[in-house]
């Protein structure tokens, strides 16, 4: 199972954790290492996501410049011009 440790073993193994910490106190570390491990997995995963998200920025072409809309000045009839002098 693990190498050359069979059950008679890892029975022993938990007996004297058990006798060591006490019943009560094995699920306090065991809820301890669980919030460990899943703020481990959680930082990895946020440093794949922020690698990920800078390798697709890098990758991406570069758009080109944006062309300023040319302007054309209204056109002013020339009756109005004339009433409003």
């Amino acid at each position: 199972m693990f190498g050359g440790i069979g059950p008679p073993e890892i029975f022993i193994i938990f007996l004297v954790i058990l006798l060591l910490f006490g019943a009560k106190k094995i699920p306090e570390i065991a809820k301890g290492m669980g919030k460990g491990i899943r703020e481990f997995k959680k930082a990895i995963s946020d440093v794949q996501d922020e690698i990920e998200s800078t390798d697709t920025t890098a990758e991406r072409p570069t758009p080109p410049p944006a062309q300023k809309p040319s302007v054309t000045p209204p056109k002013v009839d020339s009756e109005e011009t004339n009433s409003t002098a």
